[in-house]
C-alpha cells in the first residue's frame, strides 16, 4: 500500500494571515490546510520512491491538466535532481491530457478526457499518470481504462491530493502525497471554476467564494 501523510478530519489548518495569500483571496478561503513548504517536501520524497521502483525504464510522464500542472512540474524538477546527483536515473519524456469531470464544487460522473487520440502513442511505454487529486476515483478508473486499450507496458499513477470521502470507488494510487478530508481544497494549481490555481498553498474554500465565483 502506498504510504502517505494524513491530514486528519480535524485538523486546525493555519490562520492565513500566518503565510503570504494574495489580497484578492483573503475573503475565500477558511485556512491553509497544507503550506507550500510541505507540499515540497513531500513531492521530492514523491520523487526518489518513483525513482527507486521505476529507474532503469524510460519513463513517459503522463501530466493530467490543469490542476496537475504544477505538481507536475516540481515532481519533475526532483526527478531532474536525482537524475543528476544519483547512480541511478531514469530516461525521461512527458506528454499532456486534460480530463474534465467536475461542475463548480461538485464530481460529475461525466468524465471528459481531451486528448485521448494521442494515448495510441504510450503502446509499450511505462507511463507515470501525473495526478493532482483522486476524489471518487472514477476519473482515474475511466483513464486507465482508455490507456488500457493502448497497451502500455505498465503504467503508474502518482496523486498529490487523495480525498477520503464516502463517494469514493475504492481506488487509490500508486503514490500518495497527502490524504485528505472531504473539503474543497483550492491552491497549487487546484481550482474553483478556474480560480486559485494563483496561490501557493492549499487552501479549504468558504462557502461565500463557492457563490461568488459559481458559473
Amino acid at each position: 500500500m502506498a504510504s502517505y501523510l494524513q491530514i486528519a478530519d480535524d485538523e486546525k489548518g493555519h490562520d492565513l494571515d500566518l503565510f503570504c495569500v494574495p489580497r484578492h483571496y483573503e475573503n475565500d478561503l477558511d485556512k491553509v490546510i497544507i503550506p507550500h513548504g510541505l507540499i515540497m517536501d513531500r513531492t521530492e520524497r514523491l520523487a526518489r520512491d518513483i525513482i527507486r521502483d521505476m529507474g532503469g525504464h524510460h519513463i513517459v510522464a503522463l501530466c493530467v491538466l490543469k490542476g496537475g500542472y504544477k505538481f507536475f512540474a516540481d515532481l519533475l524538477d526532483y526527478i531532474k535532481s536525482l537524475n543528476q546527483n544519483s547512480d541511478k536515473s531514469v530516461p525521461l519524456t512527458v506528454d499532456f491530457i486534460r480530463v474534465k469531470s467536475y461542475c463548480n464544487d461538485k464530481s460529475t460522473n461525466n468524465v471528459k478526457v481531451i486528448g485521448g487520440d494521442e494515448l495510441s502513442n504510450l503502446a509499450g511505454k511505462n507511463v507515470l499518470i501525473v495526478e493532482d487529486i483522486v476524489e471518487t476515483g472514477r476519473t482515474m478508473e475511466t483513464l486507465l481504462s482508455l490507456l488500457s486499450e493502448c497497451n502500455p507496458k505498465m503504467v503508474k499513477v502518482v496523486s498529490l491530493l487523495v480525498k477520503r470521502t464516502p463517494r469514493s470507488s475504492g481506488y487509490r494510487p500508486d503514490y500518495i502525497g497527502f490524504e485528505v478530508p472531504d473539503a474543497f481544497l483550492v491552491g497549487y494549481a487546484l481550482d474553483y471554476n478556474e480560480y486559485f490555481r494563483d496561490l501557493s498553498h492549499i487552501c479549504i474554500l468558504n462557502d461565500q467564494a463557492k457563490e461568488k465565483y459559481k458559473v
